[in-house]
């Protein structure tokens, strides 16, 4: 787990910044990482599965702590490569109040699916917050994420940030339209040079 993440926001540079959550799978000890964040890494903030929080959150309503810590904004989830979140709208809908940071899994750098989690995340749901990019990301991945609605990377512990953080700088036209903005006109692009 990466102590610092890339974040990208949609109108402004990216940076470095700090890695608050931890990233939990959902095994083991029933919800041991919600009731005793990881404060050894510096994690007080946790992402539960998407399938975890759709079969327990409503079970697990009255458990205090949880509902703490949801209102002080520590739990997130992440979402599967293979979560079928349309199946899940209202689930999401009431998440958009809830959830300030939602990630979506890669869980081979070759599988796209979480890209098009992220765009419906964007173009279907509105969602506004902070949207991740976890698991098997690549340095090679981060424009396409970029582009589709990921303003978060957590790269795998083997990539460079430092090379990351270039990734953003290398293309100043862009010739498709994109979450973050419209593509660049090539008219204007020739009268400009």
């Amino acid at each position: 787990m990466n102590k610092q993440i890339i974040r990208f926001p949609k109108d402004g540079q990216a940076s470095l910044a700090v890695n608050e959550w931890q990233v939990w799978d959902g095994e083991g000890d029933e919800g041991a990482p919600l009731q005793s964040p990881n404060q050894e890494h510096g994690f007080n903030k946790v992402l539960v599965p998407f399938h975890w929080w759709c079969s327990h959150y409503n079970a697990d309503h009255k458990n205090t702590d949880i509902i703490e810590r949801v209102k002080q904004g520590e739990i997130g989830v992440w979402f599967a490569a293979d979560d079928d979140i349309l199946k899940h709208a209202e689930i999401i809908e009431a998440g958009k109040i809830l959830w300030p940071v939602v990630a979506a899994h890669f869980p081979i750098f070759r599988d796209g699916r979480s890209f098009s989690t992220v765009a419906l995340l964007r173009q279907r749901f509105y969602w506004e917050n902070e949207v991740r990019a976890i698991g098997d990301v690549l340095i090679d991945q981060l424009l396409q994420g970029a582009r589709v609605g990921f303003d978060a990377f957590e790269l795998r512990p083997d990539q460079d940030l430092a090379i990351g953080l270039q990734q953003f700088d290398l293309f100043s036209v862009t010739t498709q339209n994109s979450w973050r903005k419209k593509r660049t006109s090539l008219q204007r692009t020739l009268l400009e040079a």
